[in-house]
């Protein structure tokens, strides 16, 4: 018996040192991939920042120790200036130097950052919801964007010299920001619809071949989000109502349990490639949830009240899914408010983004998605430049009744009435406006009926099925 215990021990031991070994192996060659990207070396606080080392500073210096001896890292300076330098690249580092360079250009800090988030999840310290990151943000005093960042923002972004109503941009260009924004954010959740199939999805209904339902819904959802957002209610803001409605729609037909779509998270979720875990206390979630519609709502620049919200909503994980694409729309609520290019997240890479939203998770560090958020910004808005170039002055009368006009040309499709009725009817609206302008009313409405296609229908707020009908109606009793 004793002989057969001291095997059972032995074997014991024999596992835990082989685990241990194999932990000493993994932590020094996360600290190889790290110092390779730190090309004027580090200090082992900066060392154990990047790696989110969770052992201590001594455990570390054995490891640095080792690396030395071995004739793999060099030391250099003494006490506080010792910096630590990679002597021999590992091979992670060779292998990534024959790989395309990076499309989004990255600081020093999120190449440090990246390096962490792409450790092996075992190799990644747990972490919870972190409370003082929201509330230690103080908005108009904390800033994630520095000045001359938002003052390149907004130039980069700037429309038109006079001043026009809110939303006016984005209703202008809101085709394009259809397909755009649609297809982009959809292709950052794993959608795999061609910008092609996209387009005919969004503009004449056809479904493409060999694609699931849920990713025909997830873009058609992106479709209508994005209508809501660009509709011109004053109401639509950083505020629950206009959140909540967003993820319903983000989320219409997409979740296991359908009455989460619209109402904040009430069960425990994990998170994809992170060992963040998120609130799981609805009170808190909801208390939360406040805090961040109630902060954005005082940030008055639109590019940090945009940012904020890409990195306080997914962070919080208020929904049972779908948190990063409200998020994206969100983000683009004050672009439209203001009169600003939106940002439609062209030719961002899915591995990056999400990289650097696992930092935020994670690390609470916002440098990495801070990168991602202005390279999209400045490469969305130079995608809008020609469509800026060809709109030209907005027509002041259709900006001033287009509260009138709007919803006349609504009431008309969706009634399908025939153009003798449609004229009777644009007679009658026209009293609603000064008599100096009546002539000019009916001009228009009957201007803007003539030049419907099946490419701008939506800005009506009809469906295909209902301009369709209409537009038969119209051609069969004209």
């Amino acid at each position: 018996m004793r002989h057969l215990n001291a095997i059972f021990v032995g074997q014991i031991n024999r596992t835990f040192m082989k685990i241990a070994k194999n932990q000493i192996e993994n932590e020094i060659a996360a600290i190889k991939q790290a110092l390779a990207s730190m090309r004027d070396g580090a200090s082992m606080e900066k060392i154990k920042y990047a790696l989110a080392f969770s052992g201590d500073l001594r455990t570390l210096q054995r490891r640095l120790e080792r690396m030395i001896n071995d004739g793999v890292v060099k030391k250099t300076g003494k006490s506080k200036a010792t910096r630590y330098h990679i002597t021999t690249p590992p091979l992670a580092t060779a292998i990534d130097a024959d790989k395309k360079p990076e499309i989004i250009p990255l600081s020093e800090e999120s190449k440090e950052i990246l390096v962490s988030v792409s450790l092996p999840e075992a190799m990644r310290t747990p972490v919870s919801y972190n409370r003082d990151f929201l509330r230690s943000y103080r908005p108009n005093h904390s800033s994630y964007l520095r000045a001359e960042e938002k003052a390149m923002l907004a130039q980069t972004g700037k429309i038109h010299n006079v001043e026009q109503p809110a939303g006016t941009y984005g209703r202008n260009i809101l085709e394009r920001l259809l397909i755009d924004l649609s297809w982009n954010s959809s292709r950052l959740e794993g959608n795999t619809y061609s910008l092609l199939e996209t387009t005919r999805l969004i503009e004449a209904g056809e479904l493409a071949t060999a694609k699931s339902a849920e990713e025909t819904q997830m873009i058609l959802n992106h479709k209508d989000a994005i209508e809501f957002i660009t509709d011109g209610d004053e109401t639509i803001g950083f505020n629950r109502t206009t959140i909540l409605n967003l993820h319903a729609m983000l989320s219409n037909n997409l979740l296991a349990d359908p009455g989460a779509s619209g109402r904040l998270r009430r069960i425990p979720v994990a998170i994809k490639r992170s060992v963040y875990l998120p609130l799981a206390i609805p009170q808190q979630i909801e208390e939360f949830f406040e805090i961040i519609l109630d902060k954005a709502r005082d940030i008055k620049d639109p590019f940090e009240q945009a940012f904020f919200m890409m990195v306080h909503l997914p962070y919080l994980q208020a929904f049972d899914d779908v948190n990063k694409r409200v998020s994206r729309l969100a983000a683009n609520i004050p672009f439209i408010k203001n009169n600003l290019s939106p940002l439609s997240f062209i030719d961002v890479p899915e591995d990056t983004y999400i990289q650097g939203t696992i930092a935020i998770y994670e690390l609470n560090r916002v440098q990495l998605l801070k990168d991602v958020f202005i390279w999209a910004y400045r490469r969305s808005a130079a995608g809008y430049v020609s469509i800026r170039q060809s709109l030209g002055e907005p027509d002041r009368f259709k900006l001033q009744y287009r509260g009138i006009i709007i919803p006349l040309i609504t009431e008309i499709i969706f009634n399908s009435l025939s153009p003798f009725k449609a004229t009777t009817l644009i007679a009658e609206r026209s009293l609603q406006v000064p008599a100096q302008d009546q002539k000019k009313f009916i001009e228009t409405v009957e201007s803007e009926i003539s030049s419907l296609h099946e490419g701008n229908y939506a800005r009506y707020r009809v469906s295909l099925k209902e301009f369709n009908d209409w537009k038969h109606s119209w051609s069969v009793r004209g």
